[in-house]
C-alpha cells in the first residue's frame, strides 16, 4: 500500500531551565490510506510530541532537530508556517485530547466547522452554514441546527468530542491524528466516538494515527501498532503479531499490564521502574536499559532496528525471540 505519511528519523528537543530534553530520537513509521495505526506507550513516552511535531504545533521551547515527515511528497517538517496553515485542516487534521479546551469558547460550534469549510472545503458563506449543520448530523448530534448555535460550554464532553471530529473531517483530509480521543469519556461514549472515527475513515479512505496509552483500545481499533518508550519506537508490528509474539521486553510488559475482560487483577503485572531523565547527557543507546531484565553486553552498542518477519520490527539487542 502507498504510504500517506512516512516519518523518518524524527528527533525533537526541548530547551528547559534544567537543560535540553531529547524528547524524540530517530522516530520512524508510516501509515497507508484507509489504515489505522496505533501509537502506544506510557504517559511521557513521546506520543503526543510526535503528533505535534508532525502538525507543526510544537510549543516555543521545542524544535525539530532532524528527520522528515512526508505527507505524500511534502515534507511537513520543512514546510513554512504559512504552508502548514494551508495543509492543516485540508490534508491533515487532528483530534486533540481535551476537546472542550481545543474548541474556541466564544464561537458557536457551527461557525467553527464553517470556518474550516470556508478555508479548506470549497464552501461559500451561503453554503458553509448548511454544510456545518450536515457535518454535525453526520457525527450523530441530535437537533444539529440548534446545536450549531451552541457554545462549547453548553455541550457535554462527548458532544464536544463529536464536534471536534466534525471539524477534523470537514474537509476530508488524507490523514487524521487522533490524540487520546476517548480520554475522560464514559465507556458507551468512547465506543461511539471510535465508531465515528472508523466510519469516517472507511468512507473516505483516510489514514488514521490513533495515539493512546490503552493497549486494549489499540488492539480493538487498529490494524498495526507502534510501541513507544522514552522517545524511541521500540517495536512495530500488526496487532495480532505483536499481541501473540511481542519481541521487545517493554512491549511484553505493556501487554502484561493491560486489563482484559476475562482476566483477573492478580494476573496484572506493573512495569518496573520509570522513564529515564531525558535531560541526561549520558543516556544509554537503549532508553529501556535501566528497567530491563534482559540486558546483555550488546545493549551498549548503538540501537539498531531489525526485521523479524514481514512488517515486524524491533529495536532490541536481545529480543524475547532469542529465548525461544
Amino acid at each position: 500500500m502507498t504510504a500517506v505519511l512516512r516519518v523518518e528519523d524524527l528527533s525533537v528537543s526541548f530547551a528547559t531551565r534544567a537543560g535540553e530534553v531529547r524528547a524524540l530520537e530517530r522516530v520512524g513509521f508510516s501509515v497507508a490510506a484507509g489504515e489505522t495505526m496505533a501509537l502506544v506507550g506510557e504517559s511521557g513516552s513521546g506520543k503526543s510530541v510526535t503528533a505535534y511535531a508532525i502538525m507543526g504545533l510544537l510549543e516555543a521551547a521545542g524544535r525539530v532537530t532532524g528527520g522528515r515527515a512526508l505527507l505524500g511528497e511534502t515534507d511537513l517538517l520543512a514546510t513554512s508556517p504559512g504552508g502548514l496553515a494551508r495543509i492543516r485542516g485540508r490534508r491533515v487534521a487532528m483530534i486533540f485530547q481535551n476537546p472542550r479546551a481545543a474548541l474556541n469558547p466564544i464561537r458557536a460550534v457551527g461557525r467553527q466547522i464553517a470556518d474550516v469549510l470556508l478555508r479548506h472545503g470549497g464552501a461559500t458563506r451561503r453554503t458553509a452554514r448548511d454544510r456545518a449543520i450536515e457535518a454535525l448530523r453526520a457525527v450523530g448530534i441530535p437537533d444539529p441546527a440548534r446545536r450549531a448555535r451552541a457554545y462549547p460550554f453548553e455541550l457535554s464532553g462527548g458532544m464536544c468530542q463529536r464536534v471536534m471530529i466534525a471539524i477534523a473531517v470537514a474537509a476530508r483530509p488524507e490523514l487524521l491524528i487522533a490524540d487520546e480521543p476517548t480520554t475522560g469519556l464514559d465507556v458507551t461514549t468512547q465506543a461511539m466516538v471510535m465508531d465515528l472515527i472508523q466510519a469516517m475513515a472507511a468512507q473516505s479512505g483516510m489514514a488514521t494515527i490513533l495515539i493512546t496509552h490503552d493497549l486494549a483500545l489499540a488492539a480493538e481499533r487498529a490494524g498495526r501498532i507502534a510501541v513507544m518508550h522514552a522517545g524511541h519506537i521500540v517495536e512495530e508490528a500488526d496487532i495480532a503479531g505483536l499481541l501473540s509474539r511481542p519481541l521487545h521486553p517493554y512491549s511484553a510488559r505493556l501487554i502484561a499490564a493491560t486489563p482484559t475482560a476475562a482476566g483477573s487483577l492478580e494476573a496484572l503485572h506493573s512495569i518496573p521502574g520509570g522513564l529515564p531523565d531525558l535531560r541526561r547527557t549520558d543516556l544509554p543507546p537503549c532508553r529501556y536499559a535501566a528497567r530491563c531484565e534482559r540486558g546483555v553486553e550488546a545493549c551498549a552498542a548503538p540501537l539498531v532496528v531489525r526485521e523479524h518477519g514481514a512488517g515486524h520490527r524491533v529495536a532490541c539487542a536481545n529480543p524475547l525471540e532469542a529465548a525461544a
